[in-house]
């Protein structure tokens, strides 16, 4: 498995994500989280075969650390639990920061740019990054 394919990977879960998080209310009331609103089947099924994916080809590899963090997205993700399947995959961003930095791996220029803009996606699904509120709770 080579760092492109685990950001293609990365990148079809934040793609799952942000197409459900879109389909939320803008406000979830607590009463409602109990039921919640979840994911479609399909939506399930595709996050489920990236990881699967993942999984089968990371064996043997630096990236095998990452399936932990993979895993626990898509049991996040499958209950309908936003903020529990964006931040292990931030957490996997993370760790694969870390290895190009402990030179475990290697990542290029544009999966640089790939990374940052996974990233980026994933911290403007999470609640409380809406654009229209910047500057707003500072205070008197």
């Amino acid at each position: 498995m080579l760092t492109a394919e685990m950001l293609d990977a990365v990148g079809g879960l934040t793609s799952h994500i942000k197409s459900y998080a879109a389909k939320l209310p803008p406000i979830v009331h607590l009463s409602t989280l109990p039921s919640g609103v979840k994911p479609s089947f399909e939506a399930v099924d595709g996050y489920e075969t990236i990881v699967s994916r993942v999984r089968s080809q990371s064996a043997g590899t630096p990236y095998k650390a990452l399936n932990e963090s993979l895993v626990s997205s898509l049991e996040a993700f499958e209950m309908g639990n936003l903020l529990g399947a964006v931040q292990p995959l931030l957490s996997a961003l993370d760790h694969l920061e870390r290895m190009q930095r402990d030179k475990e791996i290697e990542i290029g220029r544009m999966d640089e740019k790939r990374l940052r803009e996974y990233r980026a996606a994933l911290h403007r699904v999470l609640p409380g990054n809406r654009p229209e509120l910047d500057g707003a709770g500072g205070g008197l």
